[in-house]
């Protein structure tokens, strides 16, 4: 049986369920029960309770609990059940009796089902094996669930649907949930890391009248209000740069990012970004900070430096990271030390040797960055600083002062991806229009004037960077795909209409 005749059963047997579980709810409401309860007095949590008899000094009070949370495991014995429930702290253990609890609400307990939503009071104990469980003297359904639960993964037999409904991905998968979990805990502890340094938080235009700080497509809406078109950002740089010229020597923001563009195991069209800006520093102030954040993550989040890869390798985090230019690894990897002496038709034939993607057109910077997007950002698994790169790639950087062929930037490239790319920020006004504008070429619309003009003003020297948040996840929770790591990605549409 291949994946759709599997997927088809398995739909029909959860459309059956369906229909007893919701004949099942009829009758609860005709009996004069309410299956969706106001509220319930969770006064604990699975964590806390544990926490609570870990405890060497306590009370038969102390041991009373109120609990809630969803059915996970269910198995009947009789007069005698023990299911366990999943709550934000994890999951539990409780024992059910008759003779606690009473027969009539013994026997509407054991009408429950998987996936339902009770809440539980009792006392706590071990069993045997030492499993830490609540013997419950009062339970009650509080949200009835219609449809089952997937079992483990029978229920979702594909990407797609795992994708599509994140929200049983959650529930069936602890690593899926733990890997949820600990994107909070990075964003929070990132923030902490921030807010330590006396970088501000702050929060800037997601509407834009024009896509700027990154080269990419733009997503396009219209604003009826202003009868006018708008952009969702591409990017949060130059915003954050206003924030520098008003004088706000540290700031950074994490947020949304829209690119129109492609969808693969490391991109998504709407992707979290961290950029941040430091006055009076540079580049090299930006490498330390970033090495310091991912140690600080690995110290807090991982308790080790070392991540492993899918295919088994390690990276290690902690070590001293390599820093080589551009230029060193395009040489080494074509093995010609007069590689940027070379005509644009020599590294067009090399492209064609080495099949990388190149239709003539491009400009000579532009061969050159294919290839090392082929054949050298894939390779560096290990933490690598890549530094000095061509000026055309970047206009809003500070050109090198001892060679303006090159910038004072660097891209952190970590697992064959870069990370975290960053400046030293271009802040003279009159270049900045004159970089902008190579860049434009005709398309003097796409000109930010505005923020050419708050330049003229004056900003301080600054260093800036920006992480892909979502690459930083699947890296630091081993993830393969950057799909595992955002809870809800892209996807098209279902059809509905057959």
């Amino acid at each position: 049986m291949n994946d759709s005749d599997t997927s088809a059963s398995l739909e029909k047997i959860s459309h059956d369920l369906f229909s007893t579980r919701k004949a099942k709810l009829e009758t609860m409401r005709r009996d004069g029960q309410d299956p969706y309860r106001q509220n319930w007095d969770q006064r604990h949590t699975s964590r806390t309770v544990r926490e609570r008899l870990k405890e060497k000094a306590h009370s038969i009070t102390s041991n009373e609990v109120s609990l809630a949370g969803r059915i996970v495991t269910f198995r009947l014995m009789g007069k005698a059940s023990f299911i366990k429930i999943l709550d934000r702290e994890g999951i539990l253990q409780i024992y059910v009796t008759q003779q606690a609890i009473g027969e009539k609400d013994y026997q509407a307990f054991k009408k429950y089902d998987l996936g339902d939503f009770i809440g539980v009071k009792g006392t706590l104990f071990q069993t045997k094996t030492g499993e830490i469980t609540v013997r419950a003297n009062a339970i009650l359904l509080i949200s009835k669930a219609l449809r089952p639960l997937p079992e483990k993964w029978h229920g979702l037999v594909n990407d797609d649907h795992i994708y599509r409904q994140r929200y049983l991905a959650l529930i069936a998968d602890p690593i899926s949930r733990a890997r949820a979990i600990t994107r909070t805990e990075i964003l929070k502890h990132i923030r902490q890391f921030l807010w330590s340094r006396d970088f501000r938080e702050v929060e800037t235009p997601v509407l834009q009248n024009i896509a700027g700080g990154a080269a990419a497509r733009p997503f396009t809406t219209h604003m009826n209000a202003l009868n006018c078109d708008f952009y969702l950002r591409i990017s949060l740089e130059l915003y954050l740069k206003r924030m520098l010229i008003a004088g706000f020597d540290r700031v950074f923001e994490i947020g949304r990012v829209f690119r129109n563009e492609g969808l693969s195991r490391k991109h998504n069209p709407e992707f979290t970004m961290l950029e941040l800006y430091q006055a009076y520093g540079d580049y090299r102030d930006m490498m330390r900070l970033v090495y310091d954040l991912i140690q600080h993550l690995c110290h807090e989040i991982l308790g080790h430096t070392q991540v492993m890869r899918p295919d088994g390798s390690a990276i290690e985090l902690g070590n001293e990271w390599r820093e080589v230019t551009y230029r060193e690894l395009l040489r080494e990897v074509t093995g010609d030390p007069s590689w940027f002496s070379r005509s644009k038709k020599e590294k067009l034939q090399f492209c064609s040797e080495h099949s990388v993607e190149a239709s003539g057109d491009e400009e000579d910077f532009e061969v050159t960055h294919a290839i090392y997007g082929k054949l050298v950002e894939p390779f560096l698994i290990q933490p690598t600083f890549v530094t000095q790169l061509p000026r055309e790639l970047c206009p809003l950087a500070k050109l090198n002062s001892q060679d303006p062929s090159v910038l004072d930037v660097f891209e952190l490239c970590i697992n064959g991806q870069e990370i975290a790319p960053a400046y030293s920020e271009q802040n003279d006004p009159l270049l900045q229009r004159e970089l902008f504008e190579t860049q434009v070429g005709d398309d003097k619309q796409n000109l930010d004037n505005d923020f050419l003009h708050a330049l003229e003003y004056g900003m301080p020297p600054a260093g800036g960077m920006g992480i892909g948040i979502d690459r930083l996840i699947v890296l630091l929770t081993e993830a393969d795909s950057i799909r595992d790591v955002i809870l809800f990605p892209s996807m098209r549409p279902i059809d509905h209409s057959d």
